[in-house]
């Protein structure tokens, strides 16, 4: 892994997974594999105007937006990852893991938060792997499926 000017690029022996902030050109290929967004006009919105205030990164492989991730300071001041979707193609190929990390590389605070749904159960692994300790649980948002919030210090990092 190399970290050049705020983009991160994975070499492996078949491609070079690269991750640069988001441009407006990439809005076509994240609606075509986030399924939210095909039926959320509101997720459609919030990825935009994440794109546009520059808190929106996406991983690409050969020219192929393969996952993306929002990092913002909307939650009491501190770091949020907000979203964190990889391409279903593409799961479980450490793209999400090297989205995080690189959103991490680039907090401007010394906590970061995240959360994802109770039953989200792959996300809650990856969050455990990469380090995050449960930090509080928000009912109500979505129906019988609570939001659980995650926590990392960045001060050692």
């Amino acid at each position: 892994m190399n970290l050049t000017n705020s983009t991160l690029v994975m070499m492996t022996r078949e491609s070079a997974v690269t991750i640069k902030q988001a441009a407006e050109t990439d809005l076509t290929a994240i609606f075509s594999f986030d399924q939210i967004t095909q039926i959320n006009q509101g997720r459609q919105e919030f990825i935009r105007h994440a794109i546009e205030t520059g808190t929106c990164f996406v991983s690409v492989d050969h020219a192929e937006v393969i996952g993306y991730g929002v990092l913002e300071y909307s939650f009491y001041g501190n770091g949020f990852i907000s979203i964190v979707y990889v391409h279903p193609c593409y799961r479980r190929r450490h793209v999400g893991y090297d989205l995080i990390r690189h959103m991490e590389s680039l907090c401007r605070t010394k906590k970061l938060f995240t959360s994802t749904n109770l039953s989200n159960l792959p996300m809650h692994a990856l969050l455990e792997k990469v380090g995050y300790k449960l930090s509080g649980v928000i009912d109500n948002l979505d129906p019988d499926d609570p939001e659980v919030v995650y926590f990392k210090s960045l001060e050692n990092e």
